[in-house]
């Protein structure tokens, strides 16, 4: 099968797909699949080495303007698709759609949450949460991409959700049933990973991995601090809001107690996770996250808020601690682990365990496998 995969993000961005596109990328090629990435990329990582890749990656600058970045993206889509027998896109969604309907390629799409919500309120067309989003009449800007959104979702001959939750949303985007299968997300069992200096003094340090952005409110966990001074917060990922959340740690006199790591490799990134005692995602929004399950894999207990496709993952109690998305469960959350080390490691051992028994690499990716294999045309008489 020759495959080309498209992304919105990929290496050294972070952050669900950045995570799932190289991982499944490579483990199909070592099935014997050919296979080819397109991606965008930030303009100073478009001769980025990729060399690393048993597979060939072609970056496309996301900065140019939208009036000349949407016929590159489905230009390059066209040459680079002309030749594949499957295309399944993770990102680039609407531009990947409209060349395929020049290409009439099988195209398997997956989806890990909602684009036009998150534009939407990153553009302040809406104050909505996810769900009430879906529901409620939006500014004329917010239910163009609705619509959108919804169009290019109904292209794909299967979507891949990682979420009973999220399919559930699919199905009402217009979706068929029949046309989304559940895949949830895995993880890379990591063993002896060596934990990386941290330049906090702090008993305890919580982690969190992610694109800094609005939905995933790490302004929150910063001003946690105040209530909780025997922890400090190490923030890994960069975003639009890494300048506004570092000018709130030091109007908060915080900043001591807070790392911003930026975005740093794999390895970095596990090494920096193992320095700390427990992860924490505060996001109002979430399919599946892989920081989560990584943070599991690697023995860290789970504080994260129940949205989304967390609870299908994160057992509350045992391996991890569930919070509201409002309320003072947060703080609560953060001080039960600050102050009982014998709970962290509880949960951490049980959510190793649980991570190494229900999301490996190897079912996640035969699962994929056989999704694309069944889009491939049925040659007559076979």
């Amino acid at each position: 099968m020759r495959l080309l995969i498209t992304t919105g993000i990929f290496p050294p961005d972070i952050g669900g797909p950045a995570t799932y596109v190289p991982t499944i990328a490579k483990a199909l090629t070592e099935r014997g699949h050919t296979v080819t990435v397109l991606t965008t990329s930030e303009p100073e990582h478009l001769r980025w080495d990729d060399s690393i890749h048993p597979f060939p990656v072609i970056r496309m600058n996301r900065r140019q303007k939208i009036w000349k970045r949407l016929p590159n993206y489905v230009a390059q889509i066209l040459r680079y698709g002309r030749t594949a027998d499957v295309i399944y896109t993770n990102g680039i969604y609407f531009e990947t759609a409209i060349a395929n309907k020049f290409l009439r390629k099988p195209l398997v799409m997956k989806i890990v949450g909602d684009e036009a919500w998150e534009r939407s309120v990153r553009k302040g067309w809406t104050k909505d949460g996810f769900e009430d989003f879906q529901r409620n009449r939006q500014l004329w800007q917010a239910e163009l991409l609705k619509r959108v959104r919804s169009w290019y979702a109904r292209q794909a001959d299967k979507v891949i959700v990682p979420s009973q939750y999220l399919a559930r949303w699919v199905a009402h985007w217009g979706v068929p049933e029949e046309r989304i299968v559940v895949i949830y997300n895995a993880v890379e069992l990591v063993d002896n990973v060596k934990p990386l200096p941290i330049p906090l003094k702090t008993p305890v340090k919580a982690v969190t991995v992610g694109r800094l952005i609005p939905l995933k409110r790490i302004d929150q966990l910063v001003e946690a601090l105040i209530q909780i001074p025997e922890l400090s917060l190490v923030v890994i990922g960069e975003g639009p809001e890494q300048e506004r959340l570092e000018a709130l740690a030091k109007r908060l006199g915080v900043s001591e107690r807070v790392y911003f790591a930026r975005s740093r490799s794999k390895a970095e990134t596990y090494g920096l996770m193992v320095a700390c005692d427990f992860f924490v995602l505060n996001s109002i929004h979430e399919g599946l996250p892989h920081a989560v399950l990584e943070a599991m894999a690697l023995g860290l207990p789970v504080v994260a808020t129940a949205v989304g496709g967390i609870p299908e993952v994160v057992k509350d109690g045992e391996t991890g601690i569930l919070v509201p998305p409002e309320g003072d469960g947060l703080i609560e959350a953060l001080r039960r682990l600050v102050e009982d080390p014998e709970v962290r490691k509880a949960m951490a051992h049980a959510g190793q365990d649980w991570v190494r028994q229900h999301f490996s690499i190897e079912e996640m990716v035969k699962e994929t496998e056989c999704i694309l294999l069944a889009s491939l045309p049925k040659v007559k008489g076979s």
